[in-house]
């Protein structure tokens, strides 16, 4: 099996395994875990998810990580704006998905979760040229 096909059954499955753990997250936890872990996880979810489903692109560098700060940082930002007040979203899902309270915190969060994605995006980097060389 070539490299890239590993990666994206590893990633595939590090989403699936994030993605039930925001969901229990989500219903069961509160305090800290609910407040800032879920926070963390989220980012390395999408970024795995990104991983899984598109090719590496070693070319692309940290662009990848760094888009999904931004976005995440948007969707924070948003949440200040009362974004789901304004456009009347009134799905429970909808609200819990993209948040309804702002948070400096949050944001720390996220930046603390894209840490090991941009060393994930290096280490493949690294095996990339490895193959290459």
């Amino acid at each position: 099996m070539d490299r890239t096909k590993t990666t994206r059954i590893l990633c595939g499955i590090a989403a699936a395994v994030l993605l039930v753990t925001e969901i229990l997250i989500g219903k069961f936890a509160h305090g800290w875990l609910r407040a800032s872990f879920g926070d963390v996880l989220v980012v390395i979810l999408i970024w795995a998810l990104w991983r899984a489903v598109l090719p590496e692109h070693p070319r692309y560098g940290l662009f990848l990580p760094l888009g999904i700060l931004a976005f995440a940082f948007c969707v924070e930002f948003l949440q200040l704006w009362g974004f789901c007040d304004r456009l009347h979203i009134t799905n429970c899902l909808l609200r819990i998905i993209i948040g309804t309270g702002f948070s400096v915190g949050d944001l720390f969060c996220y930046a603390a979760g894209i840490l090991p994605c941009i060393a994930a995006e290096l280490l493949l980097r690294r095996g990339k040229e490895k193959q290459h060389a």
